[in-house]
């Protein structure tokens, strides 16, 4: 299977259509064969499972002598940074361990785009907060006073979740680097050719948009700036350029109807639009691949339009582009945005996840794929799925490539000895330990449990964090008092076997005898196999009922063996 280039959306014939409706066409066709060509490096990875491995060598093939290759990935930190946004990192970390298994030199970079404006007020965050609307993120104040910006309340969170997770990324704030100086001589060189950026701009847009925004295109060429200026007056970007000449620029504050005259290569008020701002970022920090939602990617739209401006203004080739699907949570059914209220953060998911399974799931899948994250009791599948993966790991049997490939990347192939404690079993069993860390170990030593000390400590308060924050009607607990309505729902044969179970826990049972003994009572020698499953789980329903008031809970002879012994003869003491 192989990874190619997307095919572009774009034939010459409707290039030379579009090119002829726009103003730019003086241009000469050679331009039309680079928006081509620059448009044309989103890889196509459908089904690909290794894509990452020919990502890689094809990024190699394509730069055979680069001395560091440089991934990355950016957001804004306007809100929660969601478990989307951390398919960036999980989709060129991918690519990144490649490159270093081909003994490569790399880098990650992440950058905080914190010098963009602040656009919203959250649902959570306390109305007054609109004063500072359209000013820096890093001069908006934080929401619980406790940080210096709004932008580091939502960066810290982050940043912390990418060392609980072990990814070493190399953070950019955008707002230092505008201050610094740092990309001084790109803005003026986009500012220099600002014009045949609006054209670019302009060949975009559709007649539609055109006609929508009484856009004329002439006119459009003379007032476009690449640029906006935070006002000195207020620090809000709400400001109109009257007029440049070289590097000093005569603007309008809004708000203050103050007019004020800067040099932007000494005042550190301007900062580029965010579509050439991308490209521009793509130039000085010599970046080779960049993965991004799907919306990114789609024809026409930012990649196309960044990509143009990076060749033809920068003279820069785009990156290799990696367009990434959805991710959704299991029960939740609604879109999340990073700057709504509910959104997920990655430091939420690792309340209830292990860094190396929540890893894994990122890892297992391409970015093309759709795939679930569980807050319900579907994650106790995902954590049998991945300590089942680990063992198999171990044997080094029936591996696939791609099984191989997960489990360096990952450090599992140097995991010895794992015996972990499945969720499942942690959930339920550390609920009847009362959440006390000694009492759990002295109940599966019991019943004969030797699972990984280490593997219970790590999720520990993750099966804590699952039931109470998320799932609190999955929650187990002896009732005090017999089920009395649950009782006149049972017929003769229910309630007789009930009373079987009742005098057989009056005697010294092990945990085999007791695991028998329950299957067995409701059984009948006559019926067949499928008639007494039916008759088991009856009986099984039964029980939980009287017990926990549920249908379902733990293994119900494990369940039993732990429990107080009197406090279960108790619920089961049915006349």
């Amino acid at each position: 299977m192989r990874i190619d280039k997307m095919p572009n959306h774009l034939d010459s014939n409707s290039l030379e259509k579009k090119w002829n409706q726009n103003i730019i066409n003086e241009e000469t066709p050679q331009k039309i064969d680079d928006i081509l060509n620059t448009s044309n490096n989103r890889l196509n990875i459908w089904n690909n499972l290794n894509w990452w491995e020919q990502v890689a060598d094809l990024i190699i093939s394509q730069y055979p002598n680069k001395d560091t290759y440089t991934l990355s990935a950016w957001i804004s930190p306007s809100g929660i940074v969601h478990f989307w946004n951390f398919r960036d990192v999980m989709t060129s970390l991918s690519v990144l361990e490649s490159l270093k298994q081909k003994w490569k030199k790399v880098r990650f970079i992440f950058s905080w785009d914190n010098f963009d404006r602040f656009r919203k007020v959250p649902k959570w965050v306390d109305e007054s907060f609109k004063q500072y609307i359209w000013m820096p993120l890093t001069s908006v104040p934080d929401p619980l006073w406790e940080l210096n910006s709004y932008a580091e309340r939502y960066q810290k969170d982050f940043e912390e979740s990418m060392k609980d997770l072990w990814i070493d990324l190399e953070f950019k704030y955008q707002t230092e680097e505008y201050k610094n100086w740092t990309y001084d001589e790109l803005i003026k060189k986009a500012m220099d050719k600002r014009d045949e950026i609006a054209k670019i701009l302009l060949w975009f847009m559709s007649e539609k948009a055109k006609t929508e925004k009484w856009i004329d295109e002439q006119e459009y060429i003379i007032n476009f700036y690449p640029i906006t200026i935070y006002s000195r007056f207020t620090n809000k970007d709400n400001t109109k350029i009257l007029s440049i000449e070289w590097t000093n620029i005569t603007y309008k504050c809004l708000e203050t109807w103050k007019i004020d005259t800067i040099d932007y290569t000494k005042d550190r008020l301007v900062k580029l639009n965010w579509k050439v701002d991308w490209p521009m970022r793509w130039n000085y920090e010599w970046v080779i691949f960049e993965p991004g939602w799907k919306d990114h990617a789609s024809p026409w739209w930012s990649y196309d339009v960044s990509s143009v401006i990076s060749k033809k203004i920068f003279d820069n080739p785009s990156p290799y582009f990696v367009w990434y699907e959805f991710i959704w949570i299991q029960w939740i059914d609604w879109k999340m945005s990073g700057s709504a209220w509910n959104a997920l953060s990655v430091k939420q998911l690792l309340e209830i996840y292990d860094p190396l399974l929540l890893k894994w799931l990122y890892l297992k899948k391409t970015p093309s794929q759709v795939f679930n994250l569980a807050f319900d009791s579907e994650i106790y599948r995902q954590y049998e799925e991945f300590d089942n993966f680990i063992k198999k790991v171990h044997k080094w049997e029936d591996l696939s490539e791609i099984d191989i490939k997960l489990s360096k990347d990952l450090g599992l192939d140097s995991i010895k000895d794992y015996n972990p404690i499945p969720f499942r079993q942690l959930v339920a069993f550390w609920q009847i330990a009362q959440w006390d860390e000694k009492k759990l170990k002295e109940l599966l030593n019991k019943v004969w449990f030797n699972y990984d000390d280490n593997s219970i400590k790590s999720r520990l308060n993750k099966g804590k964090n699952w039931l109470e924050k998320y799932n609190k009607n999955e929650s187990i607990s002896l009732h005090e008092e017999i089920n009395t309505k649950y009782i006149e729902t049972m017929d003769k044969e229910q309630i007789h076997n009930i009373k079987l179970l009742f005098e057989w826990l009056n005697r010294n049972l092990t945990l085999d005898e007791l695991n028998t003994l329950i299957y067995s009572i409701p059984k009948k020698e006559w019926l067949s196999q499928k008639e007494n499953n039916k008759l088991q789980k009856t009986f099984f329903v039964d029980v939980y009922n009287l017990l926990i008031w549920k249908n379902s809970g733990p293994r119900l002879s494990t369940f039993i063996y732990m429990l107080d012994r009197k406090k279960v003869l108790n619920l089961l003491n049915i006349k």
